[in-house]
């Protein structure tokens, strides 16, 4: 295989790998937003919580990975019910000012929680078995940690996909997005569709914290703060409010970090985030509302 070629496919697999993650957090904050106009920031930190979750779980109960991956995310899930039931709906409809500033409070409390009983000290996570290994495919080195990455977002988004447009539920929450006020004129419970969103996205950030921690095979209480911005930045650059967008604002991060790390001498290369900061601006430049948002009149 053709060096060059080789090398473009390499860096292919590394782009997917991390762009599906920052996909699964921006899903997040796009449900979220669709409905209550909330950008909540501590959406970064339940992504830890669910790597954090994991990890205590296959040291303390002798748990399979697999299982603990779902028991870690569905606690997640519960983290988010948890926030949006103690920091966000007391305050639904005060002005969006105060809910700005519970998120960042309850971003502090989960980082500070998390240190208090569990240490400041990263934590590294073991990667059992056949997730440790990797194949070639010519010249091209793959992980099965970057194919499980990838497979398990497109399972999500495929749940998701069906979940939103053809379960009740799901088409409810659709129309919560549209017009909530309407929605509660109809009969529509906005409490418990404003919860499901929360926890289906909070259970997304939990997959997400899993599959970094397994690639990456450490962590510590600050781990979401930085891939929560850029995953936040993704669903800007996508389109907030838009899954679709979400997706596609999420891959496009994981190609442009690949991409300034491969084409830039090594001594930029560390300031990749700095090129991140700069699409998200020329996108708001060019299409405030996003690639997938609607513009308003």
């Amino acid at each position: 295989m053709n060096p060059i070629l080789s090398n473009a496919l390499q860096q292919l697999v590394n782009a997917l790998t991390i762009g599906s993650i920052y996909a699964l957090l921006a899903i997040g904050f796009s449900i979220v937003y669709s409905i209550l106009r909330l950008i909540n920031f501590a959406h970064g930190d339940v992504f830890m919580v669910g790597a954090y979750f994991v990890f205590l779980l296959l040291r303390y109960t002798g748990i399979n990975l697999l299982a603990g991956a779902f028991a870690g995310a569905v606690l997640a899930g519960i983290v988010g019910l948890i926030i949006e039931r103690g920091a966000f709906r007391p305050l639904r409809g005060a002005p969006e000012g105060n809910l700005f500033i519970s998120s960042l409070a309850v971003s502090m409390i989960i980082q500070n929680g998390v240190i208090m009983f569990l240490g400041p000290q990263p934590q590294s996570f073991k990667v059992p078995g056949f997730l440790g290994e990797t194949f070639k495919l010519g010249n091209v080195v793959i992980s099965n940690v970057a194919v499980t990455t990838v497979l398990v977002t497109i399972i999500l988004l495929a749940v998701l996909l069906f979940f939103t447009t053809r379960t009740k539920m799901g088409i409810a929450m659709r129309a919560t997005a549209n017009n909530l006020n309407a929605c509660r004129l109809m009969g529509i419970n906005v409490n418990l569709i404003i919860a499901v969103a929360f926890f289906v996205g909070s259970f997304m950030a939990g997959v997400g914290g899993i599959l970094w921690a397994t690639k990456y095979s450490i962590f510590n209480p600050l781990t979401g703060v930085v891939p929560g911005i850029k995953a936040f930045i993704g669903a800007l650059i996508g389109g907030i409010g838009s899954l679709e967008g979400a997706v596609i604002g999420g891959f496009l991060l994981g190609i442009l970090e690949v991409l300034v790390v491969v084409l830039l001498p090594p001594e930029l290369s560390a300031y990749r985030d700095v090129f991140v900061f700069m699409l998200l601006i020329v996108t708001l430049l060019i299409r405030p509302q996003g690639i997938m948002g609607k513009s308003v009149k």
